[in-house]
């Protein structure tokens, strides 16, 4: 069966972090191809487990099946190596969760230079995402983000992670940038599962230590944006 939409959250202990954006997520690119999935969400959210870490996956299938992963959590955090992806974007419908999955994990799994993930790239040469991450990087006391116009998966923890800056007055920008721009800044990887995770590397560069990130603080942040199921 091949999915057309999929969404996936972090539950600790029963808590969530951004759990009715991923709902509108799930169920508004459920409604776009003629599917009602709030009333199945709803309840299957209140059979995950109240213990424990997990990570399940939602998923609407081609067959108009909808269906639900309970998936124990893999082990997050870390900083991490990534590389750029050489040719165009392969995905078919990048602002919709599911139908490029399988697609991007066999990107990722062929990564080079034994890289954590792998950089997507628009046309004119500047940043997207990962296959399996949003990114954002500081210019200064900037937070930066791709421009939200471009082929982008509309994400949750970048959501969340532009609601705290703005909480906390830290300035908001939209730019395009080359991964050549981006390896002279601290740049993370950011998504559901891992939260927040620095670029250590690029493509075979040297591993830089970080000393100065600032990846620990708004991870924790973030972590404390989790609210009960």
């Amino acid at each position: 069966m091949g999915l057309q939409v999929a969404d996936s959250f972090l539950v600790t202990d029963g808590a969530v972090r951004g759990l009715d954006l991923h709902r509108n997520r799930f169920v508004g690119s459920c409604a776009a191809v003629g599917i009602d999935a709030a009333p199945f969400w709803d309840q299957q959210v209140r059979r995950l487990p109240g213990f424990g870490r997990w990570f399940p996956r939602f998923e609407l299938h081609d067959t108009g099946e909808l269906t639900v992963q309970r998936r124990p959590a893999p082990t997050t955090g870390g900083r991490v190596r990534v590389a750029v992806h050489e040719g165009p974007d392969p995905r078919t419908a990048p602002r919709v969760k599911g139908p490029d999955l399988e697609l991007l994990g066999k990107l990722k799994a062929a990564a080079p230079h034994r890289a954590d993930e792998i950089i997507l790239l628009d046309t004119d040469g500047t940043v997207l995402e990962a296959a399996y991450s949003a990114v954002a990087w500081w210019e200064d006391k900037t937070l930066c983000f791709p421009p939200p116009d471009r082929p982008l998966l509309p994400s949750v923890t970048t959501t969340l992670l532009r609601q705290l800056a703005t909480t906390q007055g830290v300035e908001v920008a939209n730019r395009p940038r080359t991964p050549t721009d981006l390896q002279s800044t601290e740049t993370w990887l950011i998504n559901a599962l891992h939260g927040i995770r620095p670029i250590q590397a690029w493509n075979d560069g040297p591993i830089d230590p970080l000393p100065e990130s600032a990846a620990d603080d708004w991870q924790s942040r973030l972590i404390a944006l989790a609210r009960p199921v």
